[in-house]
């Protein structure tokens, strides 16, 4: 078939559409792809916008909880249909192996766990009005829908309403949506109705008829977050006949009904956090007129720009879509949260006005996205992030913590750690933020001295019991991290005294650290917790057992590999990770899929893991594991994530990992080498400079890295400094199928790389018995590492605690 390539991505690419077009004439992106894009194609990929290689429905099936619909870079709104009112899967609002559509909905989650927001229903009807959606009462609203009638691209959403006999087209700016339902049916009477009773617990509303042609109001709803707030304007392009208030029996709705010879209906919407007239103006600053078409190019032009932050170039199409698509979900959140007026709801539950014209934003998963998500709006993002950082710090100023997982200008208080802290630091450290550092990092220390969560036992003892909290070993291990970021920013501020209590402190994960197993384990004060099984997921854990939480000091990866016995003992314990039985034991959680061995890809705890080969003798091996990974973990269909999305973590991963480079710790502003699949890139970074990526010999098979240049200099070790990517220059990696002969790279190094800093370990009982009739054998034991092998152990009895002894034979 000969097609004219240019015409196509103009037509495609810019959005310019002619309004004078057919519903079936404008297709989308992804329709255009199935029917003239196939991986043959003679086509230089690097060369088209970026947008075309975007597919919304990846990550809609299988456990990803992605939504298909329209959104903007970073945008307040997500316009998507809703398909799911329940449920772990259904927690973005749809699911792609469902066959209804209970209507449009103006937020939504990217890949959370957890379900919320779906906020301000919007039922396009035909024939004889629905009041009730069908999963409540039989005959109520619901449409039936056929994927093969369904299209999705950046800035745009199209399906066909089968049921109902309607085509609806949704497009977006960053703070107002724009529906078009086409009546296919001539006739019948055409219904517009607004559920504000979907999904959430509705706390109050309001829903005010301002004329034939406007409606306002507010939902205030409770779910995972406890208050939220959402105020709507709404808009018709065509009046009403009636309007019915459906308000009688726990009913929160309003019937729109329309002359029988509607043929179209347009629907704007305008939202806002803050109040009725914040949603009004961003309504009329961004969508002031009604084509569909003009709001879908220039959100598409956004997309295209914020995309063309790298070019790859690939020979493999599968490739260019996995990559562009991992970048759109990571860059679908965090979400705007203040006006275009600049005024926003604080966690103080006041209005704030924004100073120095930066926004604020919302849904902050930082259990998941410190990781890579943190770095990669750092590296290509950095002042975008360095918003994410500023709402950080008022969400502090207002709430005297920072946030955890924060959403809609509440804390939900999910997860663990204090990650906020890893985000502060690592952009610090990168000169990648303009904060008032001496504050930032003063919030730093407060959030990390909270009596909360097991803090002020980790402060006292250095390990939390598991009698005492829950998810004791995961909580102590991430503190630990997050400590060491703390020490990082005050090191780099010249605190030095700060610096060196929380370098201390960071070394605490080795008071969880088990030497007779070598896995992390749980403690009930001075004994381990037992019976022990690492494959065995318990409360010890966060969502996790101890395999996928025994290799969690990413600060400092070479005093643990020294704990263990060396660099070979931690090649072999990651081989043992890989390649021992994917069975779990002990409670259900459906967060550990995509697994290799005991490796779980589909959760974040793993992510770093594959990395670590680099800090072990055999760091080809994380050439091997990330090439895998890479391959059989992301693929373009429906379920083509293993595991929850979770706000642009698992896709971010992917990017990074693509381009040969992975940050194994964040406020260490180095990223290890792995194995990039690509056969070049340019990153454009600010002030107008490249970091180019080029892969020599890339191939399937060649998995391996034979040798590395920077800037045509040979470089012989595993990381790179994250200033000589953001200065410019060129990185080149030579590939081959076996590992080279002889070893050309120096391991990687770990941040903290021995015991330092006056850090004791805890002791602990070797024995592991509990109960006794009347008499038990005691031994203490502690940790042998350098220079506190030899120290003395001391203990007293609590019948007498002033007399204290020392312990040189079991008793």
């Amino acid at each position: 078939m000969h097609f004219n390539w240019s015409i196509l991505f103009v037509f495609i690419c810019t959005g310019a559409f002619s309004q004078n077009k057919s519903i079936d004439e404008l297709r989308s992106a992804q329709e255009v792809r199935k029917q003239y894009i196939s991986p043959t194609s003679n086509i230089d990929w690097s060369k088209q916008s970026k947008s075309l290689f975007v597919d919304p429905f990846i990550g809609t099936g299988g456990h990803g909880h992605t939504f298909p619909g329209a959104t903007a870079p970073f945008g307040m709104i997500q316009l998507s249909p809703d398909t799911r009112y329940e449920g772990w899967d259904g927690c973005s609002g749809y699911h792609y192996s469902d066959s209804i559509i209970y209507g449009f909905s103006h937020t939504h989650l990217n890949g959370t766990g957890v379900p919320d927001y779906c906020d301000l229903l919007i039922v396009p009807q035909s024939g004889k009005p629905k009041l009730e959606p069908a999963y409540l009462k039989k005959g109520g609203y619901g449409s039936k829908f056929s994927h093969q009638k369904e299209n999705a691209s950046p800035g745009y959403y199209e399906v066909e309403l089968l049921s109902e006999n309607i085509v609806a087209r949704l497009s977006v700016t960053e703070r107002a949506g724009i529906h078009e339902y086409n009546y296919k049916n001539e006739d019948g009477r055409k219904f517009i109705l607004i559920d504000l009773d979907h999904r959430d617990e509705l706390l109050d509303y309001r829903l005010n008829i301002v004329s034939k042609t406007k409606v306002n109001g507010a939902r205030i709803s409770k779910s995972w977050a406890n208050e939220q707030h959402f105020y709507f304007s709404l808009e018709t392009s065509v009046p009403y006949q009636s309007a019915k208030m459906l308000t009688s029996r726990g009913s929160h709705k309003l019937l729109l009904t329309f002359p029988t010879s509607t043929k179209q209906i347009k629907v704007k919407v305008g939202i806002s956090s803050v109040d009725i007239k914040g949603a009004e103006n961003n309504l009329v600053n961004e969508i002031p007129g009604w084509n569909l078409d003009e709001v879908r190019a220039r959100t598409v032009k956004k997309w295209n720009e914020e995309l063309s932050s790298i070019t790859i170039g690939s020979t493999d199409l599968e490739t260019n879509i996995k990559f562009y698509t991992s970048l759109y979900h990571a860059f679908t959140q965090p979400n705007l949260f203040s006006d275009v007026d600049g005024r926003y709801r604080g966690h103080d539950k006041q209005i704030h006005l924004i100073e120095n014209g930066i926004p604020q934003y919302t849904v902050f998963s930082l259990w998941d996205t410190y990781r890579a998500a943190h770095p990669l709006y750092t590296l290509i993002q950095p002042e975008r992030n360095d918003h994410f950082i500023h709402s950080f710090l008022r969400i502090f100023e207002q709430s005297k913590d920072l946030p955890v997982w924060e959403l809609a200008g509440n804390e939900t208080d999910c997860m663990i750690g204090y990650h906020s802290v890893s985000v502060i630091a690592d952009a610090y450290l990168k000169n990648a933020t303009r904060i008032n550092a001496e504050k930032a990092l003063e919030a730093m220390i407060f959030t990390s001295k909270i009596n909360e969560l097991g803090k002020s036992e980790f402060r006292k003892k250095g390990f939390i019991s598991s009698q005492n909290e829950p998810e004791s070993v995961s909580k102590t291990l991430e503190y630990a991290y997050d400590d060491f970021c703390i020490a990082q920013m005050a090191a780099k501020l010249g605190k030095n005294d700060i610096a060196e209590k929380y370098y201390r402190s960071s070394l605490s994960f080795l008071n969880v650290y088990d030497p007779s197993s070598k896995f992390m384990r749980a403690r009930r004060g001075g004994q381990w917790f037992s019976p022990f099984d690492p494959s065995e997921v318990n409360f010890n854990y966060t969502e996790a057992n101890s395999w996928q939480y025994s290799l969690y000091a990413p600060q400092a990866i070479s005093v643990l590999a020294e704990t263990m016995g060396g660099k070979s003992s931690l090649s072999m314990w990651l081989d043992q990770l890989f390649q021992t039985n994917s069975a779990l034991k002990g409670r259900d959680q459906v967060d550990i899929t995509g697994l290799i061995g005991q490796y779980a890809h589909g959760n974040e705890p793993s992510h770093h893991m594959a990395y670590l080969y680099n800090y072990s003798d055999q760091p080809a091996r994380t050439q091997f594991y990330v090439d895998s990974i890479l391959k059989t973990m992301y693929t373009t269909l429906p379920d083509g994530l293993s595991g929850n999305e979770d706000c642009g973590q698992m896709s971010a991963w992917y990017v990074l990992s693509a381009l040969g480079l992975y940050q194994v710790t964040p406020s260490h502003p180095f990223y290890d080498f792995g194995r990039p699949i690509i056969d070049h890139a340019v990153i454009n970074l600010p002030d107008n400079k490249k970091f180019e990526i080029k892969v020599i010999n890339n191939t399937l098979s060649n998995k391996y890295i034979q040798s590395v240049k920077l800037n045509n200099k040979t470089y012989n070790t595993l990381q790179i400094n994250h200033s000589d990517i953001v200065n410019g220059g060129a990185l080149e990696f030579t590939m081959g199928p076996k590992p080279p002969k002889s070893e050309h790279f120096s391991s990687s190094v770990s941040a903290i790389n021995k015991v330092d800093y006056g850090f004791v370990p805890v002791p602990f009982f070797t024995n592991e018995q509990r109960l006794f009739d009347d008499s038990l054998r005691v031994d203490i034991s502690a940790l042998n590492i350098h220079s506190y092998a030899k120290r003395s152990i001391e203990y007293r009895f609590t019948k007498d605690t002033t007399k204290i002894l020392k312990f040189d034979k079991p008793f």
